[in-house]
């Protein structure tokens, strides 16, 4: 059996932007949740910093990851925050 790809990405909006990137980040759900590889893609807001998300992820593989992030409504997300967003991890983990 094939090992599936986990991510955690780690995005803190800038002071002042949280809203307008968590309402940028909620436009990502539903298309990404229906590509191909896709097995799990959840948003979560830090409940002491609201500046601070994390995307929980799973992907089939490394290749249908790098199909997401080369999509039309990521390239739009990555355009929108410009100038948003404070800073951007994004660990590709393995379950264990």
């Amino acid at each position: 059996m094939t090992q599936t790809l986990t991510i955690v990405a780690r995005i803190e909006a800038q002071e002042g932007k949280a809203e307008f990137v968590k309402a940028e980040m909620l436009k990502l759900l539903e298309p990404t949740r229906k590509e191909v590889g896709c097995i799990q893609y959840d948003l979560h807001q830090d409940n002491d910093n609201p500046c601070v998300f994390v995307f929980h992820e799973q992907w089939e593989s490394e290749a249908l990851l790098q199909d997401h992030l080369n999509t039309a409504h990521i390239a739009e997300y990555v355009k929108a925050v410009d100038g948003s967003v404070a800073s951007f991890v994004l660990n590709r983990m393995t379950k264990i």
